[in-house]
């Protein structure tokens, strides 16, 4: 699948001869879904991912710098407003330039952190990505459009701290419509985005027509038994 020349915007790994970082594959521009099995398991199951409603919309960015963390790789990330406990795969690009997504196959159930993206909790935004459904039925991002702003999403770190983040809102957009720039951009503060496929499913290309968004900022921290605020630069 091929999308807008968007590549400028996503956070690309240290630079190794020419190789350029593509969206293909990726949740934000698509995630792929590979075969018709993949969605017709959802519609026989009558089972359909929720679309986030025009009250979620909410910001997509803070109104003040706001906390921020050191580096620490994410472990795990909690969305207890939708039943979401994964551990985090760590990945990066494809020997295509791609970016990696997880597999259909043995990892539907488990969401990616996009490993040349920040850390969740520095200043930057930090990428997470999920598949929709799988082969089976629903997967881990499921339900993401069903996040409204105030909802939270925990990040545990390799450190032992849990990045406490808010959702600010949660928006679907075509994949034409994409806004990567605003997506994969720099920030000044530290914010996170979840991203999965969404809107409708083309049974020609094998490809959902939409992304769901969700942006969420650093609201705090917590060690394991011992809630801490978050501090800029905070290990």
């Amino acid at each position: 699948m091929s999308w807008p020349a968007d590549s400028q915007f996503a956070p690309a790994p240290p630079p190794r001869g020419r190789t350029r970082v593509r969206l293909s594959g990726f949740a934000g521009v698509t995630l792929v879904i590979i075969g018709v099995g993949v969605i017709a398991a959802a519609v026989l199951a009558q089972q359909f991912a929720p679309s986030p409603s025009p009250s979620a919309a909410g910001a997509v960015g803070a109104k003040a710098k706001g906390p921020s963390l050191g580096r620490s790789v994410p472990v795990s990330v909690s969305i207890p407003e939708i039943g979401v406990r994964s551990k985090l795969l760590s990945l990066g690009l494809n020997p295509d330039g791609s970016i990696e997504v997880p597999s259909l196959a043995t990892s539907a159930d488990e969401a990616a952190w996009y490993k040349y993206s920040v850390t969740p909790g520095q200043v930057g935004a930090a990428v997470i990505e999920g598949h929709v459904d799988s082969y089976s039925g629903p997967a881990v991002f499921f339900r993401l459009g069903a996040l409204h702003p105030g909802n939270q999403i925990d990040v545990t770190l390799a450190n032992g701290i849990t990045a406490v983040f808010r959702v600010t809102g949660v928006r679907e957009y075509a994949k034409d419509e994409y806004p990567a720039k605003m997506i994969y951009g720099p920030t000044d503060y530290a914010a996170l985005r979840l991203i999965t496929c969404g809107g409708d499913f083309d049974f020609a290309t094998h490809h959902y027509l939409s992304s769901v968004v969700v942006f969420a900022t650093l609201s705090s921290a917590t060690r394991p038994a011992t809630a801490v605020a978050a501090g800029h630069g905070t290990p």
